[in-house]
């Protein structure tokens, strides 16, 4: 047995930090934070074209490595986003598909995909990391019509976080650990 990933993709201020870390503790797992939120904290200020490519390669490293060192132990590492998103928010800012490919790829490679929807989550507004509740709510529709486009797999999640965790640990009793 080894660790698998479980992956939250959503659109901005769509309550995946926050499910992330309640299922690191109730799971138990390893999370990895959404790196871009962490790169746009430092810069002050929301990346442009041509560093797309490096937050993106960042956030699989992240999971990557989370993933390598469990310590040889068998678990999950739940990712708060992943390259995916980076390459929908290059085609929705500059259209850019450049990093679709490499992010797809990667994004099969998760076990299980979690949609988090901005129904149950309510908008707040975050400085220059958030931009409203109408780019949410296209963002979110965008990320869907991709996945399902692509035959990803996903569950959605609606509702508070609370009820977003339940969903999760039921859906994952009903199939075997990693």
């Amino acid at each position: 047995m080894h660790s698998e990933s479980i992956c939250l993709l959503g659109a901005e201020c769509t309550g995946k930090s926050s499910l992330t870390q309640a299922l690191a503790e109730a799971l138990p797992a390893t999370p990895v934070f959404e790196y871009l939120r962490e790169w746009c904290l430092r810069e002050a200020r929301t990346p442009r074209r041509d560093e797309q490519a490096a937050i993106a390669a960042e956030q699989q490293r992240r999971i990557d490595v989370a993933l390598a060192t469990s310590g040889g132990h068998p678990g999950w590492v739940v990712a708060d986003t992943s390259p995916l998103m980076t390459a929908l928010y290059s085609r929705h800012y500059f259209a850019d598909d450049s990093l679709f490919e490499p992010a797809l790829r990667l994004q099969r490679q998760h076990r299980l995909t979690l949609l988090c929807s901005p129904e149950g989550i309510a908008w707040q507004a975050d400085g220059c990391l958030r931009e409203g509740d109408a780019v949410r709510r296209q963002t979110h529709a965008e990320l869907q019509r991709l996945l399902d486009a692509e035959q990803l797999p996903y569950r959605l999640l609606e509702g508070r976080v609370e009820a977003r965790l339940q969903q999760v640990l039921a859906l994952l009793r009903t199939q075997s650990s990693p």
